[in-house]
């Protein structure tokens, strides 16, 4: 394929295929061979090869470094061309070794995605693929997204698995609008310097950012972003001298909310700014595939039947399972289970307590120190 031409268009699907894939591959590996001296953002590769998905330039850059073919920084993520990536020439690197399956059990199993932090995330099912595949298409055609569902569902996991370039916001009530677009902070020599904030450099870099519980967050500090995510793609400043800022290509806006929470209000401005509403809900089987007890399995199932009723006003959900399996390998059974009553708010132990006692068939408290030894 002529290095110049540009690239095939996607499948019908949406998918890109191995040619694109290559062809963006040669494209990122040609720009950091040009500049041999330079430690380069995803974002600054993104911006010069006018690339529409700063997500694939990120996938080409890790296999480059993979292969030996670059050296990968993280905070933020850089990358420099190495000797042997310079003697490949852009040549793809070999292709890992076929891992056959293991046996029925394991046919058709979702291939874990790395996350930031290194922990694994496993991909469900989503509009016919998988919701990291869903999500990074819809950032590739500028779509934004609310994923909303109970705290601990898996909504932050599945956006730093769907976007290793993620930004975020972390939303309460006191979120103001200098922590979307910064603000000044003290210098050692007693000046003063502005450190542009998260929406900004986002906006600059080509980056997603990830509004968490925006429902959280006060309606006129939300309003920061709309000028962003419309046709516009610019905002200004104000306390920074209306300083102008526009998006590049490959800035995304998707945000999470927690309804039931206490002072979370989806407003119309807001849930009318994203095309695609989400429903998140625990993956039961994957609970147990990662080592959840059956039994705490269809406990919390029991009681998220109850929270969906109005019964109750919290279940636990994939975030507690998981610590429960945790607690359960460091201090046992017994704890584990004591511990999930006692993480229950203390209007609806009782009925939390209940339920563990039916699935577990044991005399249960929450878990509390007792005396001296």
């Amino acid at each position: 394929m002529d290095p110049a031409a540009p690239p095939p268009s996607p499948t019908p699907d949406g998918s890109v295929d191995d040619r694109r894939r290559g062809y963006l591959y040669r494209q990122v590996a040609a720009h950091l061979a040009a500049h041999p001296d330079q430690v380069l953002t995803v974002g600054a590769v993104t911006k010069a090869l006018s690339a529409r998905s700063t997500g694939a330039v990120f996938e080409a850059l890790k296999k480059m470094a993979a292969a030996g073919y670059a050296t990968h920084h993280t905070g933020p993520h850089r990358f420099q061309i190495t000797q042997a990536g310079i003697d490949a020439a852009g040549a793809m690197p070999p292709p890992a070794p076929h891992t056959p399956r293991q046996g029925r059990r394991g046919a058709g199993r979702r291939q874990p995605v790395t996350r930031p932090n290194g922990d694994l995330y496993f991909p469900r099912k989503l509009a016919g693929a998988t919701d990291v595949d869903v999500l990074r298409r819809l950032r590739d055609k500028r779509i934004p997204v609310l994923l909303y569902g109970p705290p601990g569902t898996g909504k932050t996991a599945l956006v730093e698995a769907a976007f290793p370039d993620l930004l975020t916001v972390a939303g309460t009530g006191d979120t103001v609008v200098e922590d979307f677009l910064g603000t000044f902070i003290p210098l050692p020599d007693g000046g003063f310097e502005y450190v542009y904030g998260p929406l900004v450099v986002a906006m600059r870099e080509g980056r997603a950012l990830l509004v968490d519980d925006a429902t959280l967050i006060p309606p006129k500090v939300l309003a920061v972003l709309y000028p962003a995510m419309d046709g516009r793609r610019v905002i200004t400043i104000p306390g920074y001298r209306n300083e102008r800022v526009e998006a590049v290509d490959g800035f995304y806006v998707i945000a999470g909310h927690n309804p039931g929470v206490h002072g979370a209000i989806l407003t119309e401005a807001l849930a009318s700014r994203f095309d695609v509403h989400i429903e998140v809900t625990t993956d039961w089987d994957l609970a147990r595939h990662l080592g959840v007890p059956t039994p705490a399995v269809k406990a919390a199932i029991a009681l998220n039947a109850d929270l969906a009723a109005g019964r109750i006003g919290w279940a636990p959900q994939l975030r507690e399972l998981l610590g429960f399996a945790r607690v359960r390998k460091t201090l046992g059974l017994p704890a584990a289970v004591a511990n999930m009553a006692g993480r229950a708010p203390e209007d609806d132990r009782e009925h939390v307590l209940a339920a563990l006692r039916q699935h577990f068939g044991t005399d249960i408290t929450a878990l509390t120190l007792g005396k001296q030894r």
